[in-house]
């Protein structure tokens, strides 16, 4: 019956169905429900249930085969266009054509296939470094089993330091404290109770259901028990990550406007095939097969003449090197195509904890006696130190005390030994204090309590005052409030200490009767610091025309301080809450992010307001994030940002970017590092597509007048050796002077904006120009020869341009440091050049001939002009700009 019971909660949350409500119910009837006991499930009830429900698990994402990757590489509008050139050219049985294409295509698929896999095993190695065993009671015996392997209906034991393993209905709980910051993205910790809740109108939050623990929370104090009520996909955290999984992947700019680009070319191609084969046919007066066949293969050298077929490969190879560049420099990038986003970035809306800070709580100010105070918070504190690690383990609050200590002088493990502790009132909310009581050499007990200042002075009815204990005075007591509030002004969390002494451990160690008549000892004031870095980072941001914007789930108060510390708010600049949100419309709300720079108290849904918000003001919006809770709005985001460190592995799948390190000044990096690799892309697009405009122009011309230039397989061959690889090279150069002092370009700006598309028409004219008066230079001792060095011209002329675009407006006398890349690629390819003219067996199958030294220094001297011509064109552009 139990078991039946249990089969069918079970069913009803895998369906979706209202969930079963356990915190309004009695722990007793939950447990009947479970068809558990407080010993535990026998070990055969724990494996047949295992078995017929399967791991405590989230699903992974769903990995592509590698036909699915092939297919999506191979699903471009470039590649289409490039296999269908391959199809025809082997048709007219020109195989070599078509195997060079075909050489091309299959390069570019393994390469976005390899680095999608290496993106994958990145993820993975970073998922792997979360530990997963659980304590549980089974058959009445205490075992510690893997997380995967717990059930509905375990018994599971939690101490401070234990990441919840699933999700529990408490049992039972001593101080218990656990932290959801994962669900809920509230950093304060949540005290637990066995208690049922009652069931206001709409529910209870899941952030205030304190008998509930969630999977991905971990117990930060205290002690407690739950039985398991959910497994895997069926816990909160899987619920969120079944509706991640579901969502679609939107194009990054970059993405659209490759795809503009290549249907432009598309219908380019078209046009200009359509019109030579049929002006071929007119010019001929001749109707034959072999005509039509002529003209048609005339078409295809133009199509092929088109078509950069090196563009996407290209492309994929700097994004790679950028990539691996930023790897390692602890921002690992899922998608290719994501880092390009991140250079397009207006907005940056960043967690606090852990990104902007070093969540780590610290002691940053004290008054008071500092030796005793030190004591007296070290060892009323339930925090342990790992003396082999030197790890401290526990609250957070209490951990920054006992760091406090240790940087004092004082070590927790020894203060323990020297004074044990005999007794204690733990923490309550009601009270906001917690006592301890510790045995002195000589026979006595000192008593220590710590917990709100206001509370603790209450009281007291003395003070240790230069080491003398005082009465209490208005004076002193106007001093100590006075201390007090300075330090909560600067959003700082303030505890008070006190102590008593006693002749022996009294009877009664009710909170009532030993927390009066105390002897006050100080204040300690603890934030959590901001990383040194973040605030330097934080101004690049403003040079750079990004907009930061911290979103927490921390107090007002503090993130006002954060904010105003870090540079991405003024002092006094408003903060606002989830509740104020809440009463915004949509249009309200996208007023209001355009001014407010820091948001407090918010839940998940209110980050994915506002990321839509700022994308509907038509800002591309980078989202940072670490716990469950942030995966929608990392999903919704342009570009979602995952911690690798602290955040949760339904995140790290839902980001394009996961930090290694947890840091702020990473995405800034990778800000950086995205302009320069479009900068760069931008280069390689303005390079090959001149290019390919230069060999449009150049057959253009040549059958306008009567004559034939060059065949299918010289373009490939120029436009795979003699393009392609100094545009590889030109991907790797070094980021330009000021790229961080320019705002963001927008995210419908035109890859032919800021006269790219210009450049493009008169380069190309000009390389056109030039192998066409090589031709003629030639063609005095033949047509062969006049195409050789046609060849010879173009190939090196391509390789003397791509030194012209180092930079784009900038001097390529005046740049600072040299691309050895791009000089070993220029010997590669004039190397490679030389041998496809001069070695008989490759001249044969190309159609060319042996040049003379003469010839070779008219091509090559030809070839030199672009270089004068491109810099006498920039420094008009540059004056015109001034």
């Amino acid at each position: 019956m139990l078991q039946k019971r249990d089969t069918i909660r079970t069913e009803s949350a895998r369906k979706g169905e209202s969930p079963i409500n356990d915190y309004l119910k009695d722990s007793g009837a939950v447990m009947n429900e479970l068809g558990s006991r407080r010993d535990g499930l026998t070990p055969e009830e724990a494996e047949r249930r295992l078995e017929e429900r399967g791991p405590n698990r989230l699903k992974d994402a769903e990995k592509k085969s590698m036909l699915v990757r092939l297919k999506e590489q191979l699903l471009n509008p470039m590649i289409l266009i490039l296999l269908a050139a391959a199809l025809i050219s082997g048709l007219l049985g020109e195989a070599a054509d078509a195997s060079v294409i075909l050489f091309v295509v299959v390069l570019n698929s393994i390469l976005g296939i390899v680095q999608e896999s290496k993106s994958e095993k990145a993820i993975e190695a970073l998922q792997s470094m979360t530990a997963s065993r659980a304590r549980v009671r089974r058959g009445g015996e205490v075992l510690s089993v893997p997380s995967a392997e717990l059930v509905t209906g375990d018994i599971v034991l939690l101490e401070a330091g234990d990441a919840v393993p699933a999700d529990l209905r408490i049992l039972e709980s001593a101080s218990l404290k656990i932290e959801e910051a994962a669900l809920t993205g509230e950093s304060v910790p949540v005290d637990k109770s066995p208690d049922a809740l009652d069931a206001p109108e709409g529910g209870v939050p899941l952030g205030d259901r304190k008998n509930m623990a969630y999977l991905g929370g971990s117990a930060v104090y205290g002690r407690g028990t739950g039985v398991v009520t959910a497994t895997g996909m069926e816990t909160e955290m899987g619920k969120i990550a079944d509706t991640l999984a579901k969502a679609k992947d939107e194009e990054t700019p970059l993405q659209q406007r490759l795809n503009q680009l290549s249907r432009l070319l598309s219908l380019g191609v078209l046009g200009i095939c359509a019109f030579i084969f049929a002006f071929s046919l007119f010019t001929s007066h001749n109707y034959s097969t072999q005509s039509v066949l002529n003209s048609f293969l005339l078409a295809v050298s133009l199509a092929v003449a088109a078509v950069p077929e090196g563009l996407a490969a290209v492309v994929t190879i700097v994004l790679s090197i950028g990539v691996s560049k930023m790897s390692a420099r602890s921002a690992i990038i899922r998608k290719l195509t994501a880092v390009e986003t991140l250079g397009c970035t207006q907005v940056i809306c960043t967690d606090k904890t852990g990104t902007l800070t070093q969540n780590r709580m610290t002691v940053v100010d004290s008054f008071g006696d500092l030796p005793l105070l030190v004591r007296a918070f070290a060892l009323c504190s339930d925090s342990r130190l790992n003396s082999q690690t030197g790890e401290i383990v526990g609250e957070p609050t209490e951990n920054a005390l006992v760091a406090f200590a240790r940087k004092e002088g004082l070590d927790k493990n020894t203060l323990d030994s020297e004074f044990p502790r005999l007794g204690e009132a733990p923490f309550d909310s009601m009270r906001k204090m917690m006592t301890t009581l510790h045995g002195l050499p000589d026979g006595s007990v000192v008593q220590y309590t710590k917990g709100a200042p206001d509370e603790i002075l209450k009281r007291c009815d003395s003070v240790l005052s230069d080491g003398a204990v005082v009465p209490m005075s208005e004076e002193l007591r106007r001093k100590i409030i006075g201390s007090n509030r300075e330090m909560a002004n600067r959003a700082l969390r303030v505890l008070a200490a006190a102590q008593k002494k006693l002749p022996a451990l009294p009877d009664d160690l009710s909170p009532e009767k030993l927390e009066s008549g105390l002897t006050f000892l100080g204040l300690a004031g603890m934030i959590d610091p901001v990383r040194e870095e973040a605030a330097e980072a934080v101004r690049e941001c403003r040079r750079a025309g990004i907009r930061p914007v911290m979103i927490t789930g921390d107090h007002r108060d503090t993130a006002a301080a954060i904010a105003a510390q870090i540079g991405i708010a003024e002092p006094g600049d408003p903060v606002m809450t989830g509740s104020e949100l809440d009463r915004l419309t949509d249009e309200e709300l996208k007023e209001a992010v355009l001014r407010c720079g820091a948001y407090a108290r918010v839940q998940p849904e209110h980050k994915v307001r506002i990321v839509r918000a700022l994308k509907d003001l038509g800002l591309v919006t980078a989202m940072t994030g670490d716990g469950v809770n942030d995966a929608p709005a990392l999903k919704t985001a342009d570009i979602g940002v995952g911690m690798g460190i602290t955040g949760t592995d339904v995140t790290k799948n839902a980001a394009d970017m996961v930090l290694a390190d947890d840091n702020f000044a990473t995405i800034v990096y990778a800000v950086r590092e995205g302009r320069r690799i479009y900068d760069n892309i931008l280069k390689t697009v303005q390079f090959l597509l001149s290019s390919n405009l230069s060999e449009v122009i150049s057959i253009f011309a040549a059958t306008l007048l009567g004559f034939s230039l060059f065949r299918p397989i010289h373009i490939l061959w120029i436009n795979l050796i003699t393009d392609s690889l100094p545009a590889v090279a030109l991907g790797t150069e070094r980021a330009e002077h000021g790229i961080m002092n320019r705002p963001p370009r927008g995210k419908s700006e035109s890859l032919f904006a800021n006269g790219l598309g210009a450049d493009v028409l008169y380069q190309g004219a000009t390389v056109a120009v030039l192998t066409l008066a090589s031709y003629w230079a030639g063609s005095g001792s033949g047509p062969d020869t006049g195409t050789t060095m046609a060849f010879v011209t173009l190939s090196m002329c391509e390789i003397f341009h791509s030194f012209n675009l180092r930079s784009r407006r900038g001097s390529v006398f005046l740049l600072h440091g040299q691309n050895l890349i791009l000089l070993g690629t220029m010997l590669l390819s004039l190397l490679l050049t030389f041998a496809m003219v001069e070695l008989p067996f490759l001249s044969l199958a190309f159609s060319l001939i042996s040049l003379t030294p003469r010839q070779y220094l008219i091509s090559i001297g030809i070839a030199l002009l672009i270089l004068p011509v491109v810099e006498a064109v920039k420094a008009v552009q540059r004056r015109m700009s001034r």
